[in-house]
């Protein structure tokens, strides 16, 4: 008679999950920054690409990794590890609504984003940062000596929402989806084959929901250090639609997608490797 693996408590979950996406943004992070520098300079992928590698070299594809780690171990540790504990403490496991595991991705995303949101503007820093010359340490100096702490979170709002929005959508589609696969082939929730499919299906609805708030939250955190161009979420988003239009807010939907896609296939493969390696129930 086989008996059911332990469910991982909050803090072990946590530790597996920080594990898992430091691994995977050292594959995905390049992606970030172009994404990143097309949403602030309106360039096409390619034009930016090769501007970053004809300019700055093949390590600036790799600028603000230092800082992508320390997002990944405040940050996604609390978003992707915190989930699977909350879930159930929440009683929205197994075949609970779906809005329950929506609100226990949107939950553990936002707490995961206040704490991880200095990581995120230093990280936004150094992959906008273009001149060589004006090293990342000088621009934190004088964002800390103009705005104080309050500088290390700009545009936590911004970060906030997003983060509901997309731990909700990631975390929720991914849940829902293993139950589909499952029901559908017969795979072992568990199973490999069942983690890949419904992760990357969970990519996709990131993307579609998660880029106006990626757009807003790098205007808002790539802004000058002397000077404000935006007072808060509400005011980014009219200004950037206004003077950009609607449809500006996914710019970079496909650089998004070509991230989120392989970041959430290996952050939830590796998590769930974990999970078994340790002898812990999968998500």
């Amino acid at each position: 008679m086989s008996v059911d693996p332990p469910k991982a408590n909050l803090f072990q979950s946590m530790a597996l999950g920080g594990c898992s996406a430091c691994f995977a943004v050292n594959f995905t992070h390049p992606i970030e920054t172009v994404k990143t520098r097309m949403q602030v300079s309106g360039l096409g992928i390619g034009e930016t690409a090769s501007s970053l590698y004809t300019k700055e070299g093949i390590g600036a594809f790799w600028k603000g990794l230092g800082f992508a780690w320390g997002r990944e171990i405040f940050y996604t540790s609390i978003k992707l590890g915190a989930y699977a504990p909350v879930r159930d403490f929440l009683g929205a496991g197994g075949d609970a609504p779906f809005y329950m595991k929506f609100f226990a991705g949107a939950l553990t995303g936002g707490v995961g984003s206040v704490v991880g949101n200095p990581f995120d503007v230093l990280k936004t820093l150094a992959q906008t940062n273009k001149d060589a010359s004006a090293p990342l340490s000088t621009m934190v100096g004088a964002m800390y000596k103009d705005q104080g702490v309050a500088g290390f979170y700009r545009g936590v709002e911004a970060n906030i929402l997003r983060a509901c929005v997309l731990n909700a959508t990631k975390m929720g589609v991914y849940d829902l989806t293993k139950g589909y696969v499952t029901d559908a082939t017969g795979w072992a929730r568990k199973d490999v084959r069942t983690s890949f499919c419904s992760s990357f299906v969970a990519g996709f609805f990131m993307t579609c929901t998660v880029s106006p708030f990626d757009r807003i939250r790098t205007n808002l955190m790539s802004q000058p250090t002397d000077k404000k161009i935006y007072n808060g979420f509400v005011d980014c988003a009219v200004k950037t639609v206004r003077n950009d239009g609607v449809a500006s807010l996914w710019r970079g939907f496909i650089p998004i997608w070509a991230r989120f896609a392989p970041q959430a296939t290996l952050q939830l493969l590796t998590l769930e490797f974990l999970y078994t390696s340790f002898g812990f129930k999968s998500i």
